[in-house]
């Protein structure tokens, strides 16, 4: 696990020193060692944290002859499987590590070389003998890749506070990217907040050629291009579930769990322990005086039942808001995400007792089912589509039974008279949306909120430079909808999971040093799945089912159904503890003067208005924005 940068351009000479400035801003990406490559063109940097070949696996690493150097962060987990493959091809190896795999399988297969690498990556490779330099990132993006052109140059780096330090990179807001976390509560990639950078996309390689100056980047992989499978959905997926539970553990460092008391998590904890060769400790949180969000009682049950020694540490208000322009800084984007304390402390905590690698269970909910909002938006994008193709209007009309049996949900079934008065609302969306739009993010409240209230907000001058109907457009699908299913599992793992989820995972641990591996997120289990609903669609299931069906044999029947929590803190009371500390700083801040938001709604915003049915609030998003731009152009 690393920090990377570098630049690359059409000059022969390039500004070392520019590199060196973005290597000294991520040794926090890897506090071990660092190591440096210059020549005609092209300068790159890193910073080491060493999890395997803790003493030869020093980057940058080179081939045979030296025509290849490579700087890689990230873990190729089936790296001892490649290296037996390329031996017996007659490739020598100079170090353990297994990054080195990279080099080889490159001077084999060129840039297909990606499609042999099983695990999480992102890479700098360049060829001397092409003057080209191969950027790749893994499939499901659990490594990030910032990127910013200028001219004929082009610089990169893992994250993006490491380009602003190269003070190359001007902090401009980018208006439509700073729309869309209004909407979203992030950036979806691959824009950025910040004018100029983009994120090199998920399962994407990106190829510079130095002397020609040209730029090619392409996807070489798409989980909708699974091959459909035939089988047992259980079968199938525990296969996979224990392959990769053996791959993902290798580790010349100490391997733990952030465990809380949901499936997920807990799936990989029991699936881990019975193959790691050592004592896996376990690591949660809570909250004073143990509220009904706090899961370390079944966190630790289920540690208990694993015999996993069991670690937590309870977050105190006062910590969580003295933390926050900290936390907001090393979260490198702007990610409304309130829970996002929790995951910082719970790494720190992983660190100060000596483990290094954590895995976690993030991508259950999204693969599976686990969101009910989003198998709801699954079965109205059908509806719509069946009306725009069939003029089929009665699905509208059709009465559903209540989603529970408490006072409240039947009350707001009753007021709804059994669901027909937001199915006519729905209707009256389908009939005015664009026919190619799919049911998605515009069923949250938090999105409809945005739609009804940023333009209020934004300053004219702003407003008139965001595409408003760039919110819309990432779920936009032509016609004709096949494996809707597929798609909606698309999209929410390429926006929520991705920029909510794993960005925060990954630099949340990074800030403390400590390397986040998901197993959930292997690319041969989302295939599997994936595969999988090609034949069996499993959308109308309860949440979860094909999990917990593969781990149900290994998992205590207390932990198997468990609803999902995941380090939910008491949200009412970290809100307006944050409020009462730092909203007058919207009044005239960074948003203000920068003409994103009128004085007026920034007023307004700085008292943390609550509005009825919203989970992340427009006034959180904007103070989280605040804060961050602070933190960025302070340091």
């Amino acid at each position: 696990m690393c920090g990377i940068c570098g630049i690359v351009s059409s000059d022969p000479v390039v500004d070392e020193e520019l590199v060196v400035q973005m290597q000294n801003a991520m040794v926090h990406r890897g506090p071990d060692g660092g190591g440096k490559y210059c020549d005609s063109h092209i300068a790159l940097a890193m910073r080491r944290l060493s999890i395997i070949d803790i003493n030869g696996g020093q980057q940058p690493l080179t081939n045979e002859d030296r025509t290849l150097t490579l700087i890689a962060n990230g873990e190729i987990y089936n790296y001892s499987e490649i290296r037996k493959q390329l031996e017996t091809r007659g490739h020598t190896f100079r170090t353990n590590s297994d990054c080195e795999v990279i080099l080889h399988l490159y001077e084999d297969y060129g840039t297909a070389c990606v499609h042999r690498l099983r695990g999480m990556f992102a890479f700098a490779l360049w060829d001397t003998k092409q003057n080209r330099l191969m950027l790749a990132r893994d499939r499901i993006g659990e490594k990030p890749l910032y990127l910013y052109e200028t001219g004929n140059s082009l610089l990169f780096a893992s994250e993006l506070k490491v380009l602003l330090h190269s003070s190359a990179v001007p902090f401009l807001f980018d208006p439509n990217a700073i729309n869309l976390y209004f909407y979203y509560q992030y950036v979806p990639e691959p824009k950025t907040p910040i004018k100029g950078v983009r994120k090199l996309p998920a399962g994407h390689i990106c190829c510079i050629e130095a002397k020609k100056w040209k730029i090619t980047q392409k996807c070489y992989w798409r989980m909708e291009d699974s091959p459909a499978l035939t089988g047992d959905p259980a079968t199938l997926i525990r296969k996979e579930l224990d392959e990769i539970s053996k791959l993902i553990i290798r580790s010349d460092v100490p391997v733990g769990v952030a465990l809380s008391g949901g499936l997920d998590s807990g799936a990989i904890a029991a699936l881990t322990t019975k193959e790691y060769p050592e004592t896996m400790h376990a690591f949660s949180i809570g909250y004073p005086g143990r509220p009904p969000c706090d899961e370390r009682k079944d966190a630790q049950q289920l540690a208990d039942y694993l015999g996993m020694p069991f670690h937590d540490i309870e977050l105190k208000i006062e910590d969580m808001v003295q933390s926050f322009p900290q936390v907001n800084y090393w979260r490198d984007d702007p990610i409304a995400d309130i829970s996002g304390y929790g995951y910082y402390a719970v790494m720190k905590l992983a660190r100060e007792h000596g483990v290094p690698v954590i895995l976690q269970g993030h991508g259950g909910d999204e693969l599976f089912w686990g969101y009910p909002w989003v198998q709801q938006a699954m079965e109205e994008s059908i509806r719509k589509y069946n009306y725009l193709t069939k003029g089929s209007r009665s699905h509208y009309l059709r009465p559903i039974g209540p989603k529970g049996r408490s006072l409240s949900e039947l009350l707001h079934w009753g007021f709804s008279l059994a669901g027909i008065i937001p199915s006519l609302k729905a209707y009256k969306r389908d009939k005015s949306s664009r026919p190619d739009q799919l049911v998605f993010m515009d069923k949250t409240p938090d999105f409809q909120i945005a739609e009804r209230s940023v333009e209020g907000f934004y300053t004219p001058e702003f407003w008139k430079n965001v595409d408003r109907n760039a919110p819309y457009n990432i779920f936009i699908l032509p016609q004709p909808w096949k494996h809707t299913d597929i798609q909606i599992t698309r999209l929410i793992m390429q926006t929520y999971l991705l920029e909510n989820g794993i960005t925060q995972g990954d630099r949340l641990s990074m800030a403390s040093s400590v390397e986040l591996r998901l197993p959930l997120m292997d690319y041969r289990l989302v295939e599997t799945v994936v595969g999988l609903r090609k034949n069996h669609p499993d959308h109308t299931f309860a949440p979860k089912t094909w999990l917990k069906m593969a781990v149900k044999d290994i998992m205590p029947q207390f932990a198997l159904n468990r609803p999902k929590r995941g380090f939910t803190p008491p949200v009412r009371e970290w809100h307006h503890a944050l409020f009462d500390a730092y909203g007058p700083m919207l009044e005239d801040g960074i948003l203000v003067q920068n003409n994103v938001i009128n004085r007026e709604s920034a007023l307004d915003l700085s008292k943390g208005p609550y509005p009825k049915g919203a989970i992340m609030l427009p006034s959180f998003k904007a103070l989280v924005l605040e804060m961050w731009g602070r933190e960025m152009v302070d340091k």
